[in-house]
């Protein structure tokens, strides 16, 4: 039996890839200034056009960036090893925080890879432990009756372990934290997931096996693929997770070698490793700069390559999901959270013993929510520029009556323009070209399939842009001026918006470019045909929202967790139907005990 394995980087290839990248990337955004500042200079060079010239400087290096790693990630393929089969001896914990969520849903996954794990028949010790932050006590007593049912049903006694915390300090971080302090010495690995997570019991036995084959690793990062999208928009997502994603983490494996990323969920940690590296402390101040680290995981992996353990992206395991946001609204409270999370290491990037590029990490978590501000500064510099732009002067020489005309800077313009939107749509056509050359895109519905979702997405994709740019923008803006943002409970069910919903959520978006659009008519009509592409989504954003948030019929964006959906899928799907025949109350064996207390 052969098994797909991760090639980590040797130290000259992982320099080589850096720099190539960082070469790619600053050659990119050079040229784009050169470019802007010549076409700048054709009617006289002024500061609206420095300014302009050094936005295009950063944004194209940005862009440059992560369609760089899109390259870099089609440059390799997974390498082929024999699968050992090797018997695992440690005990591993999966670990699944709740938060106020549906128990049927989130103890349904518990037990389809409960199922999934004892079926490869390991021998070795696999439990399962529900760490509950729930706030509603409703909520918390639905997950005591439904964690008596799941027991019944997975003859978990002894393997699966409920308890809830009574204040929820340090959120998802400190409940983990919790669970180390107190019980993670009965074990050598510890599985973490989110309440969304759903993983094959055979990925599961790989990680650890990985794990005891290095003793050096202390975190071991799967890729996740989003599963069970239903609307327009989570199924935009789902084919991007599906199709581009695997491209684009290859590439940042090749880069970060082994100060790999953790993303929170969907990881194995050596426990020892993790108790011993990874206390977060509370930073000084009021939120949003103070208090509890938000984005946690970042963090964590920094704190566990400072310590001398590896910290590695393995993006070729398949069997790791998780579900996602079925409307933008919901996409975009969850992002206020990680641009509170990401903003907030601005405290942490100078923190002492770090290595170089878990610093670098950190800026480039930042740059993720400050870099799209760019460009909304050069839309905005770009209408004062022709509000405020005195009207040339064709004789500027004394005595000559022959005007001095400027230069023809079109090709230089057009040029420029192509370039940048080759750096956002290039690397997404040549995966799908890759694909199609490699026989990927037969998991996705066949050559012509594959890319016609591709063109698709790069369409609906742009559409949606200046939305999400919006709400971005809103997110950086309340953190700078100090609101925090909290942890609000995410929305996992039917995320369908009516029309009246999706106005009330986005109706500033709709004025804003009402507003943005007369002003550039006014004082700016010569930029309008160029402002419509941000300026009309923004204008119908509630329209887009609401349609964008109803479930899908299209047969495009078809992806492989549907058209072979994996064996703990399905089994979840039974699980589910069989449970929510029930209702909200199972049926509980006579003299069930009560669970409240349970704990490893």
């Amino acid at each position: 039996m052969l098994a797909r394995a991760h090639a980590v980087p040797d130290r000259r290839s992982l320099r080589g890839a850096r720099f190539v990248t960082l070469a790619v990337s600053i050659a990119a955004a050079v040229t784009a200034f050169v470019l802007f500042l010549q076409v700048g200079q054709a009617d006289g060079l002024d500061m609206f056009d420095v300014l302009r010239s050094l936005l295009i400087l950063m944004s194209t290096f940005w862009l440059a960036w992560g369609a760089a790693q899109g390259l870099l990630g089609l440059t390799t393929r997974p390498v082929l090893r024999p699968d050992t089969r090797a018997p695992i001896r440690g005990r591993t914990v999966v670990l699944v925080p709740v938060y106020n969520e549906d128990p049927i849903t989130t103890f349904a996954r518990i037990a389809a890879m409960d199922a999934s794990i004892r079926g490869e028949d390991t021998g070795a010790v696999f439990d399962f432990a529900i760490l509950s932050d729930t706030t509603d006590d409703a909520v918390a007593a639905r997950e005591r009756l439904w964690f008596l049912r799941l027991l019944a049903d997975s003859q978990g006694e002894g393997r699966i372990f409920y308890r809830r915390r009574d204040r929820n300090t340090g959120r998802k971080a400190g409940n983990i934290e919790d669970f180390i302090q107190t019980s993670g010495g009965s074990y050598d690995y510890a599985l973490i997931l989110d309440a969304d997570s759903l993983m094959e019991g055979a990925t599961i036995a790989a990680m650890v096996r990985q794990m005891e084959a290095d003793p050096a690793l202390g975190l071991l990062q799967s890729l996740p693929r989003v599963v069970g999208a239903r609307s327009r928009f989570g199924r935009i997502m789902q084919f991007s997770a599906s199709f581009y994603s695997p491209v684009f983490a290859r590439g940042l494996a090749m880069m970060q070698g082994q100060t790999g990323p953790f993303w929170g969920h969907n990881a194995l940690v050596r426990v020892r490793a993790f108790a011993a590296s990874c206390g977060l402390p509370e930073l000084s101040g009021p939120p949003p700069f103070g208090g509890h680290i938000l984005s946690h995981d970042f963090v964590e992996a920094a704190l566990l390559a400072r310590a001398g353990w590896t910290v590695r992206l393995d993006d070729d395991l398949e069997g790791s999901f998780e579900e996602g946001p079925e409307n933008i609204v919901d996409y975009a409270r969850r992002d206020r959270r990680w641009c509170q999370g990401n903003l907030q290491h601005a405290r942490l990037v100078g923190a002492p013993e770090l290595q170089g590029w878990s610093r670098w990490v950190f800026v480039q978590g930042i740059l993720a929510y400050i870099a799209p501000l760019f460009w909304l500064a050069f839309i905005l510099a770009s209408i004062a520029a022709q509000a405020f732009d005195a009207p040339p002067d064709y004789f500027p020489l004394a005595n000559r009556p022959f005007p001095v005309l400027p230069a023809d800077e079109t090709a230089k313009a057009i040029g420029l323009a192509v370039g940048i939107f080759g750096l956002l749509f290039l690397p997404k056509l040549l995966i799908a070209i890759d694909a199609a050359a490699s026989g990927r895109a037969r998991g996705f519905g066949g050559r012509v399939r594959a890319m016609a979702s591709t063109l698709l997405e790069l369409l609906l994709s742009s559409v949606m842009a200046p939305i999400f740019l919006m709400y971005q923008a809103r997110s950086v803006f309340q953190v700078l001026t100090g609101r925090d943002g909290g942890w609000p409970t995410s929305n996992r069910g039917d995320g369908r918006m009516t029309l009246t919903a999706a106005w009330a959520a986005s109706r500033w978006i709709t004025v804003t470019g009402l507003i943005g659009l007369t002003a550039s008519s006014v004082l700016a009509p010569g930029l309008v045909p160029w402002l419509l592409p941000v300026s009309l989504p923004m204008i119908l954003a509630p329209f887009l929202i609401s349609w964008f948030s109803q479930d899908s019929r299209s047969g495009l964006m078809a992806v492989p967790s549907e058209l072979t959906p994996a064996p703990v899928i399905r089994h979840h799907h039974q699980i589910l139907r069989a449970w929510r025949g029930n209702g909200d109350t199972p049926p509980l064996p006579p003299g069930a005990p009560y669970a409240g207390a349970a704990r490893p």
